[in-house]
């Protein structure tokens, strides 16, 4: 079901914008939110009353300065639609209210973010790994349309229509995801598709207006493949070590990380943009766009490395995977 927007946003969003207006790619989501508030109200039952940790406000307003002011900071040095010097000094007011905030966490009983998690090695793992394949995902959607549109001549239309068949790729992988880490484990699994998911980024910065639009979908289809393949596991390894008492905690820092990866992807796809723009003093060409793509796959590709240090075996109680024994010889007898 949460592919559902992946595979329907791309080419409505792309025929509101060629045939309305690009206001109503913002507009749709108010009755959207309103059927939305109405599902909740009548299919969701009550939750159970239990005992409610307080709400660590201070944390809240110290974890809500440091991560806006970073992403915030990038974004505008990134994209300099503001003075950069806006951007360095958010930057700053984000990494000293970080500084507060992991002074805060060690002393409260109750953070809202902990980051005593970290020290559990399969969640660790599984969330720098994760993070850092997510900023290729956040480029995708930032870069691909823009390219479409701005150097292969498409109408936002066309080029939802074009790039929605990664969502396409990403629901086909769930028929088999189950059965692949239970055969080969988490640790060798993400490696492979962590290193396949970037090699097909990479393909990205391959193409030009000449080459077959088939082939084009054909990779989106098998880069969607293989990245759906990586975040099913990845999201499973997150919970692998972590108990019942601990969940809450791995949920709430899991999501605020994909959140955040997936903003720093947009900025650094529109660094690498504005940085090859600069250096030819002009507008936006198909080179600049490519050499974002090789830039975004660079970083995301580093993904793999947290996965090579675990044991085969590591999480195998979620994936269902087992390494047979290695048979040991018999001694010959007298």
């Amino acid at each position: 079901p949460a592919l559902i927007g992946p595979i329907t946003g791309p080419p409505l969003g792309g025929f509101l914008t060629t045939y309305l207006s690009w206001h109503w790619i913002f507009w749709i989501n108010v009755p959207i939110g309103l059927i939305g508030l109405v599902l909740v109200t009548r299919c969701l039952h009550a939750a159970d009353t239990r005992n409610e940790r307080p709400v660590d406000v201070p944390g809240l307003i110290l974890s809500a300065i440091t991560f806006a002011g970073i992403m915030f900071g990038f974004s505008v040095i990134s994209l300099p639609a503001i003075p950069t010097v806006a951007g360095y000094g958010s930057i700053v007011v984000g990494v000293i209210a970080g500084l507060l905030y992991l002074r805060h966490a060690k002393r409260t009983p109750f953070p809202i973010l902990d980051p005593s998690m970290f020290r559990l090695p399969l969640f660790r793992n599984a969330i720098i790994g994760g993070s850092l394949f997510r900023i290729g995902i956040g480029a995708f959607p930032f870069l691909m349309p823009l390219m479409l549109q701005l150097t292969f001549g498409l109408t936002p239309f066309e080029s939802g229509l074009t790039t929605f068949i990664a969502a396409i790729g990403a629901i086909l992988s769930k028929f088999g995801a189950e059965r692949l880490y239970a055969a080969f484990g988490f640790p060798r699994t993400l490696m492979v598709t962590a290193l396949l998911g970037c090699s097909f980024l990479a393909i990205n910065g391959l193409f030009t207006p000449a080459v077959p639009h088939w082939l084009l979908m054909g990779a989106l289809l098998f880069g969607g493949l293989t990245r759906s393949f990586f975040f099913t596991g990845v999201n499973a390894l997150v919970f692998a070590d972590v108990d019942e008492a601990h969940a809450s905690q791995a949920t709430a820092i899991n999501a605020v990380s994909q959140q955040l990866s997936v903003a720093a992807g947009v900025a650094v796809a529109g660094g690498a943009l504005e940085i090859a723009s600069n250096m030819h003093g002009g507008e936006l060409v198909l080179a600049d766009f490519h050499i974002a793509w090789f830039v975004v796959a660079a970083v995301a590709i580093c993904s793999a490395i947290p996965f090579m240090r675990l044991p085969p075996d590591a999480g195998s109680d979620v994936s269902g995977h087992k390494i047979k024994p290695i048979a040991k010889p018999v001694p010959a007898t007298l």
